[in-house]
Formats: C-alpha cells, structure tokens, sequence
C-alpha cells in the first residue's frame, strides 16, 4: 500500500525574508512610503541581494511594496481614493463574516472578540501602539477565522497587511483615540453577540470610515509623510545559513 505522509516544507530565503519585512512593514519599521534599500536588507539578513529582490516581488503582490523602475522599492501609501475602497471593502466583507460566525460559531466568535478586547486593554495600559495594532487586528480576524468560510478569510487576506500598517500609523498618530477605539470594539462585539447585523453595519461604517478622516488629518498636519530616502532598519533577523 502506497502510503503519504504531510510535512512542512522549510522555508526558502524569499519566503523568510519577505515575511519579516511584512511584519516590520505592518509594524512600522518602515514608514509608508518609505524608500527600501536592497543593499541595506540583504546585509541584515546576511544574504544576497536576490532573495531581497524576489521577496520585494512577492510583497507588491500583495500591495505592501511599489517597485518602481529605475527609482528602487517603496512601502505602499495610499490615497485618499485607495483608503475609501479599502475601507468600504472592510465594511461588506466584516459584515458578512460576523453573519457567518455567528451562525457556524456563535461562543466561538463572541470568545475570540473578548480575546482581542483584553489585549488591546492591556496595549493601552502599557502605551504600547505596536501591540495595539497586533491587538486589534486579532480582534477583526476573528470575525474571519470563526466564520467557517474559507473563501471571505482568503478575501481579507489580501488587505489585510496594509490594513495592519495603516492601524499601526494611525494608532501611533493619534493614541488619545484609542478609548475611542476600545469602546467601539466593544460595541461591535455586543451586536454579534447579539445577532444584530443591521447595527453592526452602521457601527464598523462610523468606526471603519474614521481611518480614512484620520489618515487625511494625517496627512494635512504633516504627521505622515511621503519618504523617499531609505533609512537603516534596525530589523531583528536569525543568521542565515
């Protein structure tokens, strides 16, 4: 009898690359569009400059970096256009991932909700922005991972990177919001608790739809801006082999 056996493959120098400068990207290591340096990354990974270059391909993609020709590699920054499809994107496909969780998952969904709420608490407690981010992003996934529908989690998987940057920035930008921030939060967790998705709706459209007037207050008042020199990162890497 012909038997299988599932293993994880190791991961390649691209994939690990590219995946920690996903994570610093959405941790803002990088600002948004922010010049990256290849030279730079390869000699903190201590590899080639190909594995950087391919990671950067993978990474536009997925929109985090803009590769432009003859100019070098950029963290992605939106405008005002780009933060309202996202936005709008976020609202339907939230909405119908707490219908479906509440259905398939109800004190699954409810827990994993409560999970986030207490993080961010404690991010708030500990001004930490960073673990807020993390914080909150844990709590609008788990309307994806208890949804049982593995189409909508592949569907916010695609913004879901730049959605965790821009609350990292805007987090970061404006830390007196995040009571603000918190209470609607709980909100949205008492209406899937309670099955209300007419509510929930009106909730994330105010909550979500406050991202695009914060970035645009962002912008105006210089708290974020276009960069167009790389820095030196100071990104924790293992040694390579």
């Amino acid at each position: 009898m012909t038997r299988k056996f599932d293993f994880e493959m190791p991961k390649s120098l691209t994939e690990i690359v590219a995946s920690r400068l996903r994570q610093a990207i959405i941790d803002g290591e990088f600002a948004l569009g922010e010049m990256i340096s290849e030279d730079t990354l390869a000699a903190l990974f201590g590899v080639s400059r190909t594995p950087v270059r391919d990671a950067l391909t993978l990474l536009q993609n997925t929109g985090l970096v803009e590769i432009r020709p003859k100019r070098g590699s950029f963290v992605f920054q939106p405008t005002e256009a780009d933060m309202r499809a996202i936005c709008d994107f976020r609202v339907m496909l939230e909405v119908q991932a707490a219908r479906c969780a509440y259905r398939h998952d109800r004190a699954g969904v409810v827990a994993g909700l409560q999970a986030g709420l207490d993080e961010m608490e404690a991010a708030i407690a500990a001004d930490d922005d960073v673990r807020y981010g993390h914080a909150d992003s844990a709590f609008h996934l788990a309307l994806f991972l208890h949804s049982g529908n593995s189409y909508l989690l592949d569907a916010y998987d695609l913004v879901a990177g730049k959605i965790g940057a821009l609350r990292t920035a805007m987090s970061r930008q404006f830390a007196d919001a995040r009571e603000v921030s918190l209470a609607e939060h709980r909100a949205v967790q008492a209406f899937v608790d309670a099955g209300d998705f007419a509510g929930l709706e009106s909730l994330l459209t105010i909550h979500i739809d406050r991202t695009v007037d914060a970035y645009r207050l962002a912008l105006d008042s210089g708290r974020i801006a276009v960069a167009t020199k790389p820095r030196v990162q100071r990104i924790h890497t293992t040694p390579s082999t």
